[in-house]
């Protein structure tokens, strides 16, 4: 199966092939820091299943051997590498996928760093959109 993605301006796309290794929410402070949330959702690739289709990134190095590529224009956040830890894996944000709905994570990961507030969220009013509009 091939899957494709980009960034929200459209700069960058993407393409990877076939199942991912893993996918998982990720709870770490750097995580955090990159999105602005309290949690990502990432789905692991071999890197030879992975091709960029138009456009360059940028990378930032965020901590050790955690190359975060993101859209130089738009800013969005895209990919990771980690040769350290995740050696020949591009570690995709699931978000980014045109369908994300395709991948489901399977475990929560870095839970040590986990926001406390974070094991009440499916317990809060949910809203179909906006309360009240």
């Amino acid at each position: 199966m091939q899957r494709e993605g980009g960034c929200q301006c459209g700069q960058v796309r993407y393409a990877v092939t076939g199942e991912p290794v893993h996918a998982a929410l990720c709870h770490c402070a750097d995580c955090r820091a990159s999105a602005g949330a309290p949690v990502m959702a990432w789905a692991a690739f071999a890197s030879e299943h992975f091709s960029v289709l138009s456009g360059d990134t940028r990378a930032y190095n965020s901590s050790d051997a955690v190359y975060r590529h993101f859209c130089p224009n738009c800013g969005t956040g895209l990919w990771d590498t980690n040769e350290e830890v995740l050696p020949g894996l591009v570690d995709l944000q699931i978000a980014t996928l045109d369908d994300p709905e395709t991948i489901a994570p399977s475990a929560h990961i870095q839970v040590a760093e986990r926001l406390s507030w974070m094991s009440i969220a499916d317990n809060l009013p949910q809203f179909e959109r906006f309360p009240g509009a």
